[in-house]
């Protein structure tokens, strides 16, 4: 809607692996199993998209709104961005020191089944379904709700949105609160998958998550999960052919190649097709 690239995202995805660290300690006593283990990654996920949508909001109030308002450039909202990304990570630095943390709650590291010699574990299974649960809800809202509607009409054209009577502040606010709660759900399951956080650990993620959406087409949300699911295989087969350590180069050679050959990405349009 922005035409923006929020660039401080990946530090909202940080701040709530750090929601889970601090709940999951909080929540957990001794390890749980069973019922007790179902709550606590209920709970989990709750404390980390609540944490995750408050941060967006405050992110959108404090560091875009006021450059929107004023008409600013998207060159000014850029660095913004990127001035709101590095503040977020030195302030959790300061606050959690620089070293990694672990995670008291392991789920299901236990071996389910095995296809084609490829062991299936609890803790993936949960990333998997969550991921697609994730995406069909965020799908059909975007599509058939009010609020879809004001998202899709904001982002073609904002003045005609607000003449047309939708308020493009409260549209863009929730954007934004939907965007965190999606970012506090991802590291809930990234905080149940690895067990492990620190200061930066959204920077990497937030350059894949990028590139999987240029991969699949800025603004297309079926792209975005194309695209991720292209890049993995992409780094997984790349890692296995010619090493482990050249998995993240194969992202951003994989980033600058579709810049270069299809910078709409694999679903996108151009702009000239999509204004007419």
């Amino acid at each position: 809607m922005l035409r923006l690239i929020n660039f401080a995202h990946s530090e909202i995805f940080m701040l709530g692996t750090v929601a889970a660290l601090l709940g999951g300690h909080a929540i957990v006593g001794e390890k749980p199993t069973g019922i007790a283990l179902v709550f606590t990654v209920v709970a989990v996920i709750v404390i980390c998209m609540v944490a995750c949508g408050v941060a967006a909001v405050l992110l959108e109030r404090i560091a875009y709104r006021p450059l929107r308002r004023r008409g600013a450039s998207r060159l000014a909202a850029l660095i913004s961005a990127i001035g709101a990304s590095f503040f977020l990570q030195e302030a959790v630095a300061r606050w959690r020191g620089r070293d990694n943390e672990g995670f008291a709650i392991i789920v299901g590291r236990t071996r389910l089944f095995s296809i084609f010699d490829a062991d299936v574990r609890g803790d993936k299974v949960l990333v998997v379904v969550g991921a697609v649960v994730m995406m069909i809800a965020l799908d059909r809202l975007v599509k058939q709700t009010k609020l879809g509607r004001g998202i899709r009409a904001v982002a073609q054209d904002s003045e005609t949105a607000t003449l047309m009577g939708v308020n493009t502040d409260r549209v863009i606010t929730l954007t934004f609160l939907l965007g965190g709660v999606m970012a506090g759900a991802a590291a809930a399951l990234y905080s149940l998958r690895f067990d492990v956080t620190r200061y930066d650990v959204g920077f990497l993620l937030g350059i894949k998550a990028f590139t999987a959406a240029v991969l699949g087409g800025i603004g297309n949300l079926r792209g975005a999960l194309l695209g991720g699911f292209a890049l993995g295989l992409i780094e997984n087969w790349g890692a296995a052919a010619i090493g482990s350590a050249w998995k993240d180069v194969i992202a951003f050679t994989v980033l600058v190649g579709v810049l270069m050959v299809r910078p709409t990405g694999l679903l996108g349009e151009s702009l000239s097709k999509a204004r007419a």
